[in-house]
């Protein structure tokens, strides 16, 4: 009671709220020698009074809030054009892909085994980064073997995807006689079981490790390392596989994904008003559609240009980083294209050179501009839903490698499926069978198939 008719005689000499307040402590405190124990509740009161005007004040300021959300939330749909720091971050995220575009021309330079090396290694860095993702301090303090138990699984996949790769190089780069082509040999028959035995002793390891109250960590992570190798390792892998079919087929798809990545940021940034999608708010129909017409147009005039390289077009069946010599097949020779009676009429052509490849090319671009940025779009909804803005800081500009390798991963695999399925030819040439003949079969069996074909074919010239 004293309270309130203290703080309302001063509110009618002070109409400024703010003031009032400052003089009702005033007051108070002049009184706390004489009455410690009045002062106290007053005190307390002041404090905690629902009327109190510092109250009314955060609700009216409260107010004012919500109705600023509205203006920002509508001032979302122009984010980019607005934004003040968008210039800066352009500039960084350009020198960084400058830089990123000219070691990966180097690599190219290379060669085949120097690509395999360099997918090996973005493979590694990738794992890293997302084993560190459900990593917790404090539980991986306690089980300090837990992170090598991850590398052991993931090692003892890349042996089995890999193995067979290398065996299969092994043997045609040596001879017969030599301890390594037997090596490789017995390797290629038992790789299976090895995988095999060292997956089992992992399984193993991880059940003996198990520690009371930290069964859930555990197992989320022996879960999360799963997730890895399939979603990730198994993906990037297939890129391996189109690397050694060919630079053409690794080149190409990875080019048009990267054409993709800037042409939609560069759309985006300069025309960018319609919101894609909720999970990538950055992401704009404009930047969209204008990536899409621009990819499947470079897709067909880049094949043409890779396809006139024999370097990129040849398959490497060795460990060699020799020049590179093989005919190129009707896919990479040129022919006369007529152009349609619309085009004729407008420009002064009426045919034109086409490599056969470039119309594989157009089926690549398609689904590098519409299907591949979903593998983006997956990764976005993955980072909000851990909270994160990038996977990593390693590249600047663009957060880490698997932010760069996201829609990579789906086009590596599309391209290897496209290109056994449409291009490499259902029967079976001379060249491909007798590659097979001398990575299956042992010196021994090499020289009883041939005098059984010499059999059988002086038998056909008796028939006859």
């Amino acid at each position: 009671m004293i309270h309130d008719k203290f703080t309302n005689a001063f509110s009618v000499i002070f109409r400024d709220s703010s003031t009032t307040r400052k003089y009702v402590h005033r007051f108070i405190k002049s009184r706390a020698i004489l009455f410690p124990k009045m002062n106290a509740k007053l005190m307390e009161k002041s404090f905690q009074s629902p009327r109190s005007p510092s109250i009314t004040r955060s609700r009216h300021r409260r107010k004012s809030t919500e109705a600023f959300s509205d203006v920002v939330k509508v001032s979302d749909n122009n984010l980019l054009l607005n934004d003040q720091n968008k210039y800066r971050s352009m500039w960084v995220r350009t020198y960084s892909s400058v830089w990123m575009l000219l070691c990966f021309i180097l690599v190219v330079y290379l060669g085949h085994i120097y690509l395999w090396g360099m997918i090996v290694i973005i493979q590694i860095l990738m794992t890293s980064e997302l084993f560190n993702l459900l990593r917790r301090a404090h539980e991986a303090k306690q089980l300090p073997g837990f992170r090598l138990l991850n590398w052991h699984f993931f090692f003892t996949a890349m042996l089995y995807v890999y193995g067979r790769i290398l065996g299969q190089q092994i043997t045609h780069a040596v001879t017969p006689e030599k301890f390594f082509y037997k090596l490789a040999t017995s390797f290629m028959k038992y790789q299976m079981v090895i995988c095999y035995f060292l997956y089992i002793a992992g399984f193993m390891w991880f059940i003996l490790t198990l520690k009371k109250k930290m069964y859930k960590y555990q197992f989320s992570q022996y879960a999360w390392t799963h997730m890895i190798l399939i979603v990730v390792f198994a993906q990037s892998s297939f890129t391996a596989a189109n690397i050694f079919e060919g630079i053409f087929w690794f080149l190409l798809p990875a080019s048009l994904i990267a054409i993709n990545d800037v042409a939609a940021y560069f759309f985006g940034f300069f025309f960018g008003k319609t919101p894609l999608i909720k999970i990538s708010p950055r992401k704009t129909w404009e930047g969209f559609i204008g990536a899409s017409v621009t990819t499947v147009i470079a897709a067909f005039f880049l094949a043409n240009v890779l396809g006139h390289y024999r370097w990129m077009t040849c398959p490497r069946r060795d460990f060699s980083t020799g020049w590179l010599e093989c005919d190129p097949g009707p896919l990479f020779k040129p022919e006369i294209f007529e152009l349609p009676r619309e085009i004729t009429q407008v420009l002064p052509w009426k045919e034109m050179l086409v490599l056969p490849v470039q119309w594989h090319a157009l089926c690549l671009g398609l689904f590098a501009s519409v299907i591949a940025p979903f593998g983006g779009f997956f990764a976005s909804g993955f980072k909000r839903a851990f909270k994160i803005k990038d996977f990593g800081g390693s590249i600047p500009g663009h957060g880490g490698f698997t932010d760069r390798m996201d829609c990579q991963m789906v086009m590596a695999v599309f391209a290897y499926i496209y290109h056994q399925s449409f291009v490499i030819p259902q029967y079976y040439p001379v060249e491909i069978l007798l590659e097979q003949i001398l990575r299956s079969l042992s010196l021994e069996d090499q020289e009883l198939l041939v005098s059984k074909l010499k059999e059988v074919i002086d038998g056909r010239h008796l028939t006859h």
